[in-house]
């Protein structure tokens, strides 16, 4: 009876530490954004907003706009209501690739970012080449690059389920050292 019982823990046990963690469901999310991410305009935008889950907190909201070189594009502070954030752009966009990039607080307090892409590819816009003197400093790896915005320090699913796992089969080995000691003392 007890070997049925121990073993029927060790299998929720192992089922617990197993399951997908909730806390990432409190974190913030980007809902929508205008211009949408691979949005191809042939008209350049004059804003940019990004919609999210829960409501921001201005001191700690971030939008950057960067041109296809990295350069940031000059844009006024965002502005913030509720779960908007708006920055307007300053100066008008040439065509080529644009990227949005930015930084929020979620409820719990954990930063999340993201980036992406859209194109405007406007007839009667000027060429990038002709807007390559474009005043604006490079952009940092995290505001302008996709790949290295998403990395937000958290655990990654794959390292998270090895490490349950290890969790469970320690949890599952001590069990059974603990049955054994019981067996050979009785």
């Amino acid at each position: 009876m007890r070997t049925r019982v121990t073993a029927a823990f060790a299998t929720l046990l192992t089922a617990l530490l197993l399951a997908p963690a909730t806390p990432a469901a409190a974190h913030n999310s980007l809902q929508s954004a205008t211009p949408a991410q691979d949005a191809r305009l042939t008209a350049a935008p004059t804003t940019v907003t990004l919609r999210f889950l829960q409501r921001l907190n201005p001191e700690f909201t971030t939008i950057v706009l960067s041109d296809a070189d990295r350069r940031k594009v000059p844009t006024r502070a965002p502005a913030v209501d509720g779960s908007a954030g708006t920055v307007t752009v300053e100066q008008p966009l040439a065509n080529g690739v644009y990227t949005v990039a930015y930084r929020v607080v979620s409820v719990d307090g954990h930063p999340v970012q993201g980036a992406y892409r859209f194109t405007v590819a406007d007839p009667t816009a000027p060429t990038p080449s002709a807007a390559a003197g474009t005043p604006g400093a490079p952009v940092g790896a995290d505001a302008a690059n996709p790949a290295s915005a998403a990395d937000n320090g958290e655990i990654g699913p794959p390292l998270a389920l090895i490490a349950g796992g290890l969790v469970a089969a320690l949890a599952v080995a001590g069990m059974a050292l603990l049955l054994l000691r019981r067996r050979h003392a009785a």
